[in-house]
């Protein structure tokens, strides 16, 4: 893709939250945009947004934890400011490893890690592939906030859509021009059932513009297969808990319910509303969840299912 197709930092970045925390790395096929924040020292907390989302998903949240964690907080692969250097793989398994690369360059292993919505699917395969289950007698432990975890519905119909949608680079150009134009990226933040904060809903615009970021998002949704991910939540070697609001219209609370069934170290915990961006319309619920799961398992020494 152009220049022109993709966010450029000195330009479209300036108001990005953490913006002094920022930093690019070229490895494992991509220039990734990270975010390092609070203490070195401190366990290593992995944050993972959803599909066509960026770091900055995260910025009310962030406050909340990173005086207490080493928080890691990255642009997915063709999202926000991570751009590819080679030809794409944006399927679970090659973000998967993709990911994997890009801590291993970091010389990071998180303890900790948090995906929202389609984000949380890669915290399970990131278990999954590195079957971590102990660093400096710390468990690790994975957080799912709304968890895209089971096929949606659609998925014989949105899976070819969004395939034939990324055969097309003119899908995606004619996409953010009419994100531009139009009302169709405030209609999209209004799919989502959360209201978010004046600069949240401006970043979201933002991505929507780039075309180079819109054809991140429909290549991860059509080059992704979750049909081997019951067996990896089953496999799961460390505590997971969930987190759904039962308002959320894009991914039901169901698939958290599901999901936990399957694995076989969870929790489940609901809430009555925050819509699909609990985690930044109600940053500080989604924190105190965070840290209630990780005392009881301190308090326990062991996590009930």
């Amino acid at each position: 893709m152009a220049e022109r197709d993709w966010l450029d930092w000195d330009r479209d970045g300036q108001d990005w939250p953490y913006r002094d925390a920022s930093t690019f790395v070229t490895v494992s096929g991509y220039r990734w945009h990270v975010q390092l924040l609070g203490p070195k020292t401190a366990p290593v907390f992995l944050l993972i947004h959803g599909t066509g989302a960026a770091s900055f998903s995260w910025h009310n949240l962030i406050p909340l934890l990173m005086d207490q964690y080493q928080l890691v907080v990255l642009d997915l692969p063709c999202h926000g400011f991570t751009r590819p250097t080679a030809s794409p793989d944006l399927s679970l398994e090659g973000m998967t490893t993709s990911i994997r690369g890009l801590l291993h360059h970091l010389g990071l292993r998180p303890t900790l890690l948090l995906g929202h919505s389609a984000g949380a699917v890669i915290t399970v395969s990131l278990m999954n592939a590195a079957r971590m289950e102990k660093q400096d007698g710390n468990h690790t432990h994975v957080f799912s906030v709304n968890g895209a975890l089971k096929p949606i519905r659609g998925n014989r119909l949105l899976s070819p859509m969004a395939k034939a949608l990324f055969a097309n680079p003119l899908s995606a150009s004619m996409f953010s021009l009419l994100a531009k134009t139009t009302p169709l990226g405030n209609n999209l933040l209004s799919a989502t059932g959360s209201r978010i904060d004046p600069l949240g809903n401006a970043l979201y615009q933002r991505l929507l513009s780039s075309s180079g970021h819109v054809r991140g998002a429909l290549g991860m949704m059509a080059s992704w297969d979750l049909s081997h991910l019951n067996a990896m939540l089953k496999r799961l070697a460390v505590p997971i808990d969930f987190y759904a609001a039962e308002d959320d219209p894009m991914v039901p609370a169901s698939s958290s319910k599901k999901a936990a069934g399957y694995a076989p170290n969870s929790r489940l915990t609901l809430t009555s509303n925050g819509g699909h961006l609990v985690h930044e319309s109600h940053p500080e619920l989604v924190a105190e969840w965070i840290e209630a799961a990780l005392q009881s398992r301190n308090t326990n020494g062991a996590d009930a299912a």
